[in-house]
């Protein structure tokens, strides 16, 4: 293994273990020479850590108490669980309600559409057909609560096992990570823009609402954590320009090669929607509210 950060004896880690465990992050914790050495089976997992840590002494005391009992009650409603992947599962579902409600959504649709294969019952999850040729006169004839609905419902919907695979990959990988920052209300709208954006895209691209899948969200998704790493690195999210850049290469490239099977205004507009939420964000906590990240 590998020693990924060593803190003195009298440091209660409790907490930032408990956490680590809720990220499914294997690690290890012993005392050497009077310090408590922290091990991680990869370099990566090592420098994650260490960035989770300077997060974690940055918090004050209360803070740390505050997780540290909410941590607890947690554990202790858990600890009765003997079954390892139940007990994950759970914690998981703690730590991500949102995205986890999210992928538990579309693995229901799945199962009853048969992967997309027959949705003569699930005609409530396509986009609602509206006669606008213009994105103003799209949102002026969205007159209810429940058509506005509608318009998100087709992230739900996927057709195949790879469309299914892919998107839940990485719904799971943005999601727990963006999450676990922001306040539930602010990653829903997050998730609420890009769907809204990436769907009505699609629509009006192509005038007909046979389409479906998270990957307008997805695309979303990777556009505002690209921004907010850009701009505030503090806030720890696990991305690069390298990544950024083969999402943009792939979209291309299901462009050319799959264009006709592939809703590629849905992601372009899910990743356009996202970048300007994104900026969005870095304005307000940057400059209105003077933070340097999110959390």
């Amino acid at each position: 293994m590998i020693k990924a950060a060593s803190l003195p004896i009298d440091v209660d880690l409790f907490s930032l273990s408990e956490h680590l465990k809720q990220q499914a992050m294997s690690h290890r914790i012993n005392e050497e020479s009077g310090n408590q050495i922290i091990w991680v089976n990869s370099e990566a997992d090592a420098i994650l850590i260490q960035e989770i840590l300077a997060t974690w002494q940055e918090q004050t005391a209360e803070e740390r108490d505050s997780l540290e009992s909410a941590t607890k009650r947690r554990s202790s409603s858990t600890g009765l669980l003997s079954n390892g992947a139940t007990r994950f599962i759970l914690s998981n579902l703690l730590a991500n309600p949102i995205t986890i409600t999210l992928i538990g959504c579309c693995l229901l649709v799945a199962a009853f559409s048969s992967l997309g294969a027959s949705t003569s019952k699930l005609g409530f999850l396509f986009f609602p057909l509206i006669s606008s040729a213009d994105f103003g006169s799209l949102v002026s004839d969205i007159d209810s609560f429940t058509m506005f609905v509608r318009t998100l419902m087709p992230m739900f919907l996927h057709f195949g096992e790879l469309h299914l695979l892919f998107n839940m990959l990485w719904l799971w990988y943005f999601g727990k990570q963006l999450e676990f920052i922001h306040p539930a209300w602010l990653f829903v709208s997050i998730i609420v823009v890009t769907s809204f954006a990436s769907n009505v895209t699609q629509y009006l691209y192509t005038g007909y609402n046979n389409f479906g899948g998270m990957s307008g969200v997805v695309y979303g998704l990777l556009g505002y954590t690209w921004m907010i790493h850009q701009f505030m690195p503090r806030s720890k999210l696990v991305i690069d320009n390298k990544m950024f850049i083969v999402f943009v290469v792939l979209l291309v490239a299901m462009e050319i090669l799959a264009g006709s099977w592939i809703a590629s205004a849905a992601h372009v507009g899910g990743l356009v929607s996202g970048l300007i939420s994104g900026i969005a964000i870095v304005i307000v906590y940057r400059f209105v509210l003077k933070r340097e990240a999110i959390a």
